[in-house]
């Protein structure tokens, strides 16, 4: 199924900015973090299902493929 760019991309800012809060971090440093540790790309292939998820769930799925990645949070 074909998603639109604007939804995902909204989507992806709400999430940087839960995952910002969770982690103490600003909404610049939490994307270039998500962004670093291929969290973005992670959340495009999987936008489908991900948006379906409530945010904790969504945070959580981010974090731990950052994490899987080499990431520290």
């Amino acid at each position: 199924m074909k998603y639109n760019i604007r939804d995902i991309i909204e989507y992806i800012i709400a999430l940087v900015n839960e995952f910002a809060k969770r982690f103490g971090l600003t909404e610049k440093q939490a994307y270039k973090y998500i962004r670093m540790y291929q969290g973005v790309a992670f959340v495009e292939q999987h936008y489908g299902i991900m948006h379906t998820l409530d945010f904790d769930e969504a945070v959580d799925s981010v974090a731990a493929y950052c994490r899987k990645n080499g990431g520290k949070l």
